[in-house]
């Protein structure tokens, strides 16, 4: 299922990236341009020079940067595109679930975003009503794979050890969902990042042990677009 496409982007190579939020990246055309870099983690085994990317161009006055990196060309084990651009997994799910098209969450009738909630002041990416009881969902980034095994978080995130505790807050009375948002074809399994939050790891076995579902769920993604390809199995142990 095709749920994003991408307006035309540009070639080139990754040169650095660096203060989170810039890459400078060489162009096909041969002109070397700084794009802005939407994405704050570390993007272990993902960030690295001399890679192929796709960068799209957005000629707005307002922005201080016309360019913004979308992709980045991985040959770690079997060659992929990798989606790296953070604002992409929200709208992609939107359109995932206003179509139905996720299997284990069925049972609604509105998508509302950026819902407050909880305890601890947050708000969550989807809250999913009409239903015999609220739906909501927490999505995460997954950029970050060990041979065929995608892994979340590649560092601490307290934020995510929050929006856990949140969770299993919601079990029973609603129905709480985390999505890992897997922008990279080349894995088949997906587990904690155990090696880079310990605290995080703990947190989602006791989630699942609450009764939080784990969707660890696979995008392909090329320079064309964004496809749903299934969800791929959890790995706790």
């Amino acid at each position: 299922m095709l749920l994003y496409t991408y307006p035309p982007l540009h070639a080139g190579t990754l040169q650095k990236r660096y203060k989170r939020f810039f890459a400078d990246i060489l162009l096909d055309t041969g002109e070397v341009i700084t794009a802005h870099c939407a994405n704050t983690g570390p993007m272990t085994g993902v960030a690295v020079p001399g890679r192929p990317v796709r960068v799209s161009y957005h000629p707005d006055p307002k922005r201080k940067l016309a360019y913004t990196w979308e992709l980045i060309h991985v040959e770690d084990t079997t060659p992929t595109w990798v989606n790296i651009n953070t604002g992409r997994p929200n709208p992609v799910l939107r359109e995932l679930l206003t179509a139905h098209g996720l299997p284990e969450v069925q049972d609604y009738q509105q998508v509302h975003q950026e819902v407050t909630y909880g305890m601890e002041g947050s708000r969550i990416d989807f809250c999913l009503t009409g239903g015999t009881r609220p739906i909501y969902i927490e999505v995460k980034n997954t950029t970050w794979v060990q041979g065929k095994v995608a892994l979340f978080p590649d560092a601490v995130t307290v934020r995510g050890q929050k929006h856990l505790r949140e969770l299993m807050r919601l079990v029973p009375e609603s129905q709480a969902v985390i999505v890992y948002f897997i922008g990279r074809g080349d894995c088949t399994h997906f587990a904690p990042g155990d090696a880079a939050d310990p605290e995080y790891g703990r947190l989602l076995r006791q989630a699942v042990a609450a009764g939080v579902e784990v969707l660890p769920c696979q995008f392909h993604v090329d320079p064309t677009g964004i496809r749903y390809a299934g969800r791929l199995p959890l790995v706790l142990d």
